[in-house]
């Protein structure tokens, strides 16, 4: 075993390891189809989910004022741009896809990547995307039961179960189609919100400041110690960004597109939801705001009448282009993973014509499809949120220690230190006050996230396992092989 192997914990699939095309005039690989445009509608498309239509309350509830709720807005964006400009240096460095994981893997070592890897496929990814199909059902059968509230549960679960297998079928199947789509949709969600938009554009001509006026009255009687909850609630709205990374295999030109197309995406993303809320003040009062259950579809009802059924179409359509951005993203992390041998060898496996990584996209239905049927999904989602920004931070201390341990590496694109600095003591910040405000839930996560322990020194870092589990696992691989026609990739991507 190499020394590669050696440092995973497990050896690493190559060429010669399963079955391939061979003789096929075509090599099989992940192909670059991504263009900049590309990267920006998957960026934009994960991040304006269902945070824009559900933080506002959040922040507001927190900061006690209009005009302290506007600069959380806008410092979480701020903070956002700060981690993305991180991994845009990570990600053209280390030109692997995988985001996250592959940071970890290179710095820390294989027990770290797979704890992320790990908290990704039991709550963090899966539970995530389960809860924008639900989040989407909601909406979507609003228009035929009226008030949320009273959507039948089976029919809730049964079309979000319907939004998952056409997201999935979609994702199995041509790349580009994936890429489409997402382009559709991150444009159709950025019209939604234009609309409301030019809306409050219009109602500030008409006058309609008293809302906005004397914003920051009362903000010294704000309590110090919600303000990093008034946080959270931002950086929920803004999550996604660090998701480009995952797919840089997959990306033309990576060295400019990456950093540039996540540095536009949360460019643009900070102005919509900022003019997004100042449109929300112009019409719904700091009270009415917070005694809403859904900010957007308030102000709809004030506004466009018969047209009320925009709101529910534009968060349907946010849910819907989050569910394929980060099933996009998050298998190829799980392509990533099993291409180092850190997951069943068939993960790492391509489609011979579709040329997509078939079983990495497929592993998350069934995970998700279960979580539907749970009402605790939320709950595992809130135990590892904390994990969440605990990898992040991790993974942004990736660039100051390469860059002491490996000085002269080729960087395409390099930020200044107190960047990747700044993001890490944010993040620290929000672990804290994570562990403060909620022990008992940070105490199951990591407990949660533990259980991964276990499980990467039985099935990864033991590797003299008896005889007759490598004959299965080679059968069931081979057998795999066969019903979905994928191999392994023929060449490298990075």
């Amino acid at each position: 075993m190499d020394e590669k192997a050696v440092k995973n914990g497990k050896k690493p699939i190559e060429d010669g390891d399963a079955t391939s095309s061979a003789g096929s005039s075509d090599v099989v690989v992940l192909r670059r189809e991504i263009g900049l445009w590309g990267c920006v509608s998957i960026c934009v498309g994960i991040m304006i989910g269902s945070g824009i239509f559900i933080s506002p309350k959040g922040i507001l509830q927190n900061t006690g004022t209009v005009g302290m709720a506007l600069v959380v807005w806008v410092a979480t964006g701020v903070m956002s741009g700060l981690g993305a400009l991180c991994f845009a240096e990570l990600g053209t460095t280390f030109a692997k896809s995988g985001g996250e994981y592959a940071f970890l893997l290179e710095a820390f070592g294989p027990l770290a990547a797979f704890l992320r890897l790990w908290a990704n496929i039991i709550a963090i990814g899966t539970g995530t995307i389960a809860v924008l199909a639900i989040t989407f059902a909601h909406y979507v059968l609003a228009a035929f039961f009226g008030d949320c509230q009273d959507v039948p549960t089976n029919a809730v679960r049964l079309v979000a179960a319907m939004i998952l297998f056409v997201v999935f079928y979609i994702n199995s199947v041509s790349v580009t189609w994936t890429t489409r789509v997402q382009v559709f949709l991150t444009i159709a969600k950025v019209i939604g919100l234009t609309i409301i938009i030019f809306t409050g554009i219009v109602m500030l001509f008409k006058g309609e400041t008293e809302h906005l006026q004397n914003a920051f009255e009362g903000s010294e009687n704000t309590d110090p110690t919600l303000i990093p909850l008034a946080f959270y609630s931002g950086l929920f709205a803004y999550a996604g960004w660090q998701m480009l990374a995952q797919v840089t295999e997959e990306i033309q030109n990576p060295s400019r597109n990456l950093p540039l197309g996540v540095l536009l995406s949360v460019g643009i993303v900070m102005v919509v939801y900022v003019m997004t809320n100042i449109a929300y003040f112009t019409v719904v009062s700091p009270q009415e705001l917070l005694a809403s259950k859904a900010v957007a579809v308030t102000f709809g009802e004030r506004m466009y009448g018969p047209m009320l059924f925009v709101i529910p179409l534009a968060v349907a359509l946010s849910c819907a282009g989050s569910i394929n951005g980060s099933l996009l993203s998050d298998s190829r992390t799980t392509f990533a993973a099993a291409r180092e041998g850190h997951l069943p060898r068939i993960l790492a496996m391509i489609h011979i014509h579709k040329r997509t990584p078939m079983p990495a996209v497929l592993l998350m239905l069934p995970i998700c499809l279960i979580m539907l049927t749970s009402d605790n999904v939320y709950s595992l989602i809130n135990y590892l949120s904390f994990a969440k920004w605990l990898f992040l931070g991790l993974s942004a201390a990736v660039l100051p220690y390469m860059r002491w341990k490996k000085p002269d590496i080729p960087r395409p694109f390099k930020v200044s230190l107190i960047i990747p600095i700044l993001f890490i003591l944010s993040c620290l910040y929000v672990v804290v006050v994570s562990l403060y405000s909620a022990p008992l839930d940070c105490g199951i996560g990591l407990g949660i996230l533990l259980t991964g322990v276990p499980v990467y020194y039985l099935c990864i870092w033991w590797d003299n396992k008896p005889e007759w589990v490598d004959v299965y696992m080679d059968k069931l691989t081979l057998f795999l092989q066969k019903l979905m026609l994928v191999v392994v990739q023929e060449k490298k991507t990075y």
